[in-house]
């Protein structure tokens, strides 16, 4: 009987203790304390298509801030990794704007799942038209971060628009016909999936009917832009819209079959070869496109105003969603730009 009065008693209390932690209004501002920012859904256009993000700004603002804009891995939602760099971005000082590119999550535009490069750079462009009004922001300081498949897009982008001051790449996922053959399994696989991706796009801009592949695969027998195993059990739980998972944005396991068209046939050395504004390359032994891949690009960079840094064993995952590994990229992108 004791014992269960005392699991009743106990119960009460919980329920009673959390009921009025939750109440409370001091509760919410210790939390602003610890956080440090504040965050703001907003909404800009890109070539006439609404795009939605949400703002980081940090606490106790007294004057304009250094920003950074976020693009994040190929057909990504803004509540994955961006969401994870723009959160301590913000605790070091810094304004950040992550998005949903046209297209994708809550974006609008159409065909839905559509990837493209030079619709993402457009964006890129679009969301530093959109910081440059926000009176938090110094329009000066406006930095670029791009991550994993996203570096490629902020590459460009940081060589079209001379408002981007410097450019972070984090995990890159370099797209170069050596990438495609070792992403498809061979010269001879790349080819064949850019042939039917040629016939979608003409399919396409005929009758307007869109033809979709997963990003991973769900079964054996799956056509998926992304084909290795650990890369499907790291996306698929972003499938899940249930409730509770909302969260986690609106990502989608599919993306037109036209999209590979442009991915695997763009080659970022050409790019790199062009970036004179300082830039600053993170990576890993495991990271995406590997060891050599990176290196070799990095030396393509024409800027002397330039800094790889080399982790050490990490995989790609590791960079979308491990503390350690994000604390430390972080860390070095901001010191990086203190010492600048």
């Amino acid at each position: 009987m004791k014992t269960i009065i005392s699991t009743i008693a106990l119960t009460l209390l919980v329920t009673f203790g959390f009921a009025q932690t939750k109440n409370q209004p001091k509760t919410n501002k210790q939390i602003n304390k610890t956080m440090n920012y504040n965050t703001e859904k907003v909404s800009f256009t890109s070539n006439g298509t609404e795009i939605k993000g949400i703002l980081f700004i940090p606490d106790n603002q007294t004057k304009p801030l250094p920003a950074f804009t976020v693009l994040g891995p190929v057909a990504f939602v803004k509540e994955q990794s961006p969401i994870q760099y723009a959160t301590r971005l913000a605790k070091a000082g810094f304004v950040v704007l992550i998005f949903d590119p046209r297209f994708h999550g809550e974006s609008a535009g159409e065909p839905r799942r559509f990837e493209s490069g030079k619709a993402k750079v457009e964006d890129i462009s679009a969301s530093i038209n959109y910081l440059e009004t926000r009176k938090e922001v110094d329009k000066n300081k406006i930095n670029m971060l791009g991550i994993c498949q996203g570096a490629n897009w902020a590459i460009k982008a940081s060589n079209i628009d001379k408002r981007i001051k410097s450019l972070s790449i984090v995990a890159g996922h370099y797209l170069t016909r050596e990438t495609a053959d070792m992403y498809n399994g061979g010269a001879e696989q790349t080819n064949l999936r850019i042939e039917k991706a040629k016939i979608s796009k003409a399919k396409f801009d005929k009758t307007g009917e869109v033809d979709y592949i997963k990003i991973v695969k769900e079964k054996d027998e799956d056509v998926a832009l992304l084909i290795a195993k650990p890369i499907a059990e790291w996306y698929l739980p972003w499938a899940n819209h249930q409730p509770y998972f909302s969260f986690r944005g609106l990502w989608e396991n599919r993306v037109t079959q036209m999209s590979e068209l442009e991915l695997w046939t763009t080659n970022i050395a050409d790019d790199m070869r062009n970036l004179n504004l300082p830039t600053l390359v993170v990576h890993a032994d495991k990271a995406a496109t590997g060891q050599e891949i990176p290196k070799k690009l990095f030396e393509l960079i024409p800027t002397k105003n330039k800094k790889l840094i080399w982790l050490g064993s990490q995989v790609q995952f590791q960079f979308y969603e491990e503390s350690l590994t994000i604390d430390k990229a972080v860390f070095e992108i901001t010191t990086w730009l203190q010492s600048k």
